[in-house]
């Protein structure tokens, strides 16, 4: 059996792949070990996981965040050979999830459009060039983070128009004082910022929510898609919630930068486990 895993801060999506069998699917809680402890991947997998998995495993795939470091990847790996000895376990990050998911094994630029936002240049085998990632505070571009600090920024300085300022007032009678404490000092602000993508989403048809979110994915495609030599000899692919549910959205602007964009996904597992059917064959 191979094990399939994509995780993130709040979930890790499992995907149980067999030789001549359907797929089969878990969801646990999730884990990044910069926030969280090794004992809280213990209880994920014993509680959660193990119990669903009724045959050995010989190779664990996982892929998420916060394993950058050689530290952190290790520490994964040792958890799951806890588990699963004697299994073949690899741990990437999640722009490589995001890679292979969407361009499987042929060269692409894939982007990730979520609460964050990030993109590479893969080959069909590695990722071979990326723009900086600069998180939420400097880019992460197109991001409903990005989105999310804009429409706080206009609705308090009196910037978005009265009718949806006083829809958005009604929905979250937050003060500023409130929302500099969600942002300066509590956990996860970039969630926080992100949470205000279903109001514009609701909103859409409006001019200002239209506008705000078309200047935000054309700030992506100038200053990620963009900056990649011959970028307009690729294939362009998205993964992620924003990019999913605004994707009518990622194609016209793309289509007005004359980048034309390919597959968009809600999640990168699907992909994932298609891209790894030859694994349970070998």
């Amino acid at each position: 059996m191979v094990l399939v895993a994509d995780s993130g801060g709040s979930k890790i999506e499992w995907r149980l792949l067999r030789k001549n069998a359907p797929i089969e699917q878990a969801h646990t809680a999730g884990f990044n070990p910069y926030y969280q402890q090794p004992k809280d991947l213990h209880n994920i997998l014993t509680s959660e996981l193990v119990p669903k998995v009724k045959e050995p495993v010989n190779k664990v795939f996982y892929y998420g965040t916060g394993v950058s470091s050689e530290k952190n990847q290790q520490l994964i790996r040792d958890i799951f050979l806890h588990y699963f000895p004697g299994s073949t376990v690899e741990v990437h990050w999640d722009l490589l999830a995001a890679a292979r998911a969407l361009c499987g094994r042929s060269p692409g630029i894939a982007c990730i459009l979520g609460t964050g936002s990030n993109s590479c240049l893969y080959n069909g085998e590695k990722i071979v060039e990326q723009v900086a990632n600069l998180g939420w505070i400097l880019a992460d571009e197109g991001s409903g983070t990005y989105v999310g600090k804009r429409l706080i920024f206009d609705y308090f300085r009196g910037n978005m128009p009265a009718n949806l300022a006083a829809q958005f007032k009604a929905r979250y009678p937050f003060t500023r004082e409130e929302v500099l404490e969600k942002v300066y000092q509590q956990e996860r602000p970039g969630a926080f910022l992100a949470s205000f993508m279903k109001f514009i989403f609701q909103h859409l048809k409006e001019p200002y929510c239209y506008q705000l979110v078309y200047r935000a994915f054309s700030d992506f495609f100038e200053n990620n898609v963009m900056k990649y030599n011959a970028y307009s000899n690729y294939p362009v692919h998205f993964t992620g919630s924003v990019a999913f549910y605004f994707s009518d959205l990622v194609r016209q602007v793309g289509q007005d930068k004359h980048i034309q964009v390919k597959v968009i996904s809600e999640g990168p597992i699907a992909g994932l486990a298609l891209y790894h059917q030859k694994d349970v064959e070998s």
